[in-house]
């Protein structure tokens, strides 16, 4: 090998390695649906309190436009954040919510979530703007056919059910979300209702699938970074 092959092979190590430091993340970029129809008082500080729980602004979610935003959440997280902020947005009667998911690698971090860059923005940026065309409002890119395949198969079967989440349905998906571990007891003291009925709007919400399906993400994501 001689020296120019030499340094051109060392370039390229050092821009592979350089490449598999690089996080990976979720980007889920988003819209609320409706929005024009309501105050923003009624669901804006829903959204920001949270957003602030999952991370510091801008660095990690913005909002922008009035009712568009950014978010970055650990890779085996965005399903369920995802959900979870569809469930709140639901809460409030007429919204809901437009959502593309990017997973991959961030190569850049800028000032905010939003000047950042990398595979993951990219992806998600793409499936966003193409959620209109495709008449959904959740969609996930991996930038592995299959698992794109997979995964957007079971969210469009997920979606049958939970676009017509009532309020009542989305407010025990959030309870849920939000505390994994409450008994239904203790939810029906929250919420001033008998056990039977805690019971039945966990069924009518659906939420074994809710919870089978971020199972199988969980393990959908093993899989691609292993």
């Amino acid at each position: 090998m001689n020296y120019s092959s030499y340094l051109l092979v060392k370039k390229l190590i050092i821009v592979y390695i350089s490449t598999l430091a690089y996080k990976m993340i979720a980007i889920i970029t988003g819209d609320i649906i409706n929005s024009e129809n309501h105050a923003s008082s009624e669901w804006l500080g829903i959204l920001k309190n949270h957003f602030s729980k999952l991370g510091k602004a801008p660095e990690d979610w913005e909002i922008y436009r009035g009712d568009e935003f950014q978010l970055r959440v650990p890779l085996s997280d965005a399903f369920e954040v995802a959900i979870h902020i569809k469930a709140l947005m639901k809460t409030i009667k007429g919204l809901d919510v437009r959502m593309g998911i990017g997973l991959g690698q961030e190569t850049f971090i800028g000032g905010g979530v939003s000047e950042s860059n990398g595979p993951a923005y990219q992806r998600s940026g793409r499936t966003f703007e193409a959620l209109k065309a495709d008449k959904t409002n959740l969609t996930v890119a991996t930038g592995h056919g299959f698992y794109d395949k997979t995964l957007n198969l079971l969210l469009r079967l997920a979606l049958d059910f939970m676009n017509d989440w009532s309020v009542v349905s989305a407010e025990i998906v959030v309870i849920a979300l939000d505390r994994p571990n409450a008994s239904q007891q203790e939810i029906a003291a929250e919420l001033g209702i008998q056990q039977s009925a805690v019971s039945q709007r966990q069924k009518r919400a659906r939420l074994d699938l809710v919870y089978a399906l971020l199972n199988y993400y969980k393990m959908s994501v093993k899989e691609l970074t292993a």
